[in-house]
Parts: C-alpha cells; structure tokens; sequence
C-alpha cells in the first residue's frame, strides 16, 4: 500500500466520521429545537392560562366592587329617606294645632308626674313657645312649678328638687323610642323588603 491510499483511506475515514459528526449533531439540533418549540408552546399555554385566570379574578373583584359600591348607594339613599322622613314628623310635631298639641302635652305631662310622689316638689321644663300652655296645665297643681325652657319639639322635662330625679317625657324623647322600635317597619313600608 501507498502512501496515497493510506491518506485516501485517513482522508475517507475523516470524511465519514466529519459526517456521522454532522448527522448527529444535525439530528441533536433537531432534538434540541423540537424540544425548545414544545416548552415554548407549554410556556405560552400557561402564560395564557394565567392571563385568563387574572382576566376572571379582576373581573370578579370588579364586579364585587361594584356591587359594593351600589349597596354603599342604595344605603345612603335609604338613609336619606328616613333621615327625610323623620324630618317631615318632627316638622308636623312642631306644626301642630293647638288642640291636638294640648292634649299630647297634657298626657305626656300626666304620664310623668306619675312617676313621682304626690307630695313632692317638682319643677318642670318646657319646649320654647309652651310657656302659657304648661301654666295653664299645671294651674290646679300646687306642687309643681315652671322651670323654663328645655329645647325641644314639645313635651316636658320634669326635676323633683328634693331626690334629684329627672324624666325627660318630650316629643323628641317619645319620638326617639317609636322610631328605634319602628324603624324596622318603617324601613320596609318605605322600601318594600318584604
């Protein structure tokens, strides 16, 4: 053998082996660019599968807020009605004839010293402008006296001097207790929540 055959045979050998090289790396290449198209598509899957899942979470808290916000509107609304409502009964208290006005003092005024002894030296508060009213209430009472204005819609406060005791028995006070027991009532006679 020659030396020009042995180096056609190196030469020949280096080719094939070049080749076998290439093929493997070729099909490793492969390999790897299969392997890195389908982690790209798992990870875009799974992008997208997040960004639906964000979609929907922000979409519930969203709505969530909204209806939050609507039941924040629709209770101050209510608010606003009672507060209206109570407004309108204050102003028929204050508006009332003087004879529907005499006769609510009179038993308010009868209900209170009932919580007294009979004996006892009582003085009794007056809403602004009921002056001559409670006078002529309490002319035929020898123990009880006027003790000035009280600010309310009406009513009287009455004080025994001698055990410090006081019952407030006012419009306002007869109002504030029908309207707390009542409120619940009047809420679904305005609204309807039945």
């Amino acid at each position: 053998m020659s030396l020009e055959t042995v180096a056609e045979e190196i030469r020949s050998e280096a080719e094939e082996t070049a080749d076998a090289i290439h093929k493997d790396a070729d099909e490793r290449a492969e390999e790897i660019i299969a392997e890195a198209e389908a982690d790209a598509d798992e990870i875009v899957e799974t992008a997208e599968a997040e960004v639906a899942q964000e979609i929907d979470q922000l979409r519930e808290q969203e709505l969530s807020s909204a209806k939050l916000e609507a039941k924040h509107e629709r209770m101050s609304a209510r608010r606003e009605a009672l507060d209206d409502v109570r407004d309108r009964v204050e102003s028929r208290l204050t508006d009332l004839d003087a004879e529907k006005r005499r006769s609510l003092t009179d038993s308010l005024l009868t209900d209170s010293l009932a919580e007294f002894d009979e004996d006892e030296q009582l003085a009794v508060h007056y809403a602004p402008g009921d002056e001559d009213l409670i006078a002529d209430l309490l002319d035929e009472r020898s123990n009880v006296t006027t003790a000035g204005e009280y600010d309310c819609l009406g009513g009287v406060v009455i004080e025994s001097e001698s055990s410090r005791v006081r019952v407030k028995n006012t419009f306002d006070s007869v109002l504030a207790d029908v309207w707390e027991d009542e409120l619940k009532e009047i809420s679904n006679r305005l609204f309807d929540d039945r």
